[in-house]
């Protein structure tokens, strides 16, 4: 008969919501294990926001999460918000700063927020376990007794209450995007929506991805747009295709086969512009009237593509606003995206209506819970995939914690 090693709470997953859910139980007095299959836990943390982690946001509310339930984020953001998280940091005299959009991230490095988290399981005396594999996973239930046992490579373990914590596909060059959240979620007769590589670069084919490509390197303020959503952030060329705050937000709305519409010069009214100087100044040319909205090799593989280098004398006024509209409405079809190997999250995930929204609990399995990014529930750039981490683990830990 084998021999199980007991806890009152295994995590199967060392991120972000893992690590929130085990210190959470584990400082409310449940024995709590953690099992990371990488060689160490938090690398996601130790590489978000270009080595210093943007941990969440000034403003976060349900409008800034994609779900099949939009209304599925409430109760968790709820219960713990950005501000608890914000105290935490503050506590541990993390210095932070604020970017553009309320993003938060820490003055030196990320590693200051997974050490916070560390010495906080360390307080609720978590036990951590890297480079182990899970390869089983089976429920025992009866008599009012629920049982979850997880064989792995480093042994078997047993408890009552079981956190998955695993994440999504993204990113696997970091060890842990293996999916296996996914077909535990099937195991346990729940649904999962078809996945994708979200926030994350497109790339574009023929003339726009040389147009792009020439460009790479070159960053401008847009209004970049799908049907269903629109942001207002820095588009970046690519030698690949297109990236920026932009891009990565209409990512996650973005369809395969959609177009896109970029107004790339969001300031200015260029038919009246172009207008006005034709009537004062007719000599100058479009390139001229471009210069100090936009770099100049923009404006020049703009003009390639779209204009020629002549005096505006020489454009007739319907001309000028045909000019004036593929500028400020560039409509391009991306052929794809850079997928999970740059996608800083999954969308889609496990069906969150099979989940209950206070505690992270499998409706139709005691002790079965579900967190973090391998559910149905993706956030906007900027933190808010991190918060939704943070609540979702503190609601699972807590839970585990008041039974």
């Amino acid at each position: 008969m084998k021999q199980y090693t007991e806890f009152d709470l295994i995590v199967l997953g060392g991120g972000a919501a893992g690590l929130m859910a085990s210190l959470t139980a584990g400082q409310l007095g449940r024995r709590v294990l953690v099992l990371e299959a990488s060689n160490k836990v938090g690398k996601k943390i130790l590489m978000s926001g270009g080595g210093r982690c943007n941990f969440t946001n000034l403003e976060v509310e349900a409008s800034h999460f994609l779900s099949s339930n939009p209304h599925f984020v409430k109760s968790a953001l709820k219960q713990y918000t950005n501000w608890d998280f914000i105290s935490l940091v503050a506590t541990h005299g993390i210095e932070y700063h604020e970017k553009a959009h309320g993003q938060l991230f820490c003055d030196h490095s990320a590693k200051d927020i997974l050490n916070m988290l560390l010495h906080e399981c360390d307080r609720g005396n978590v036990e951590i376990r890297t480079k182990c594999e899970v390869a089983m996973v089976e429920h025992e239930e009866g008599a009012g007794v629920s049982s979850f046992k997880v064989q792995t490579n480093e042994g078997q373990f047993s408890a009552p209450n079981l956190v998955v914590a695993t994440g999504g596909l993204s990113i696997p060059s970091l060890g842990g995007a293996t999916g296996f959240g996914y077909k535990l979620a099937e195991q346990f007769g729940l649904n999962v929506h078809k996945t994708e590589a979200s926030l994350v670069p497109m790339t574009l084919a023929g003339k726009w991805h040389d147009f792009s490509a020439a460009l790479s390197g070159v960053s401008v303020p847009v209004v970049a747009e799908v049907k269903s959503k629109g942001f207002v952030e820095k588009l970046l060329f690519t030698h690949r295709g297109l990236s920026g705050p932009a891009i990565l937000q209409l990512s996650n709305y973005w369809q395969l086969g959609e177009s896109i519409v970029v107004n790339l010069l969001p300031s200015v009214d260029l038919k009246e512009a172009l207008f006005l100087v034709k009537n004062n100044t007719p000599k100058f040319t479009i390139n001229n009237v471009l210069k100090g909205h936009l770099p100049k090799s923009l404006i020049d593989a703009m003009q390639v593509l779209w204009w020629k280098d002549e005096p505006l004398q020489n454009f007739k006024y319907t001309e000028l606003e045909t000019i004036a509209e593929k500028i400020h409405r560039w409509q391009f079809t991306p052929s794809g995206t850079e997928g999970y190997r740059t996608a800083e999250v999954t969308r889609g995930g496990v069906d969150v209506s099979q989940i209950s929204s206070k505690t992270m609990e499998v409706n139709n399995t005691k002790g079965l819970f579900f967190v973090g990014e391998v559910l149905d529930v993706t956030g906007h750039l900027g933190g808010f995939n991190f918060q939704w981490a943070w609540s979702s683990g503190y609601v699972a830990g807590k839970y585990v914690a008041e039974q």
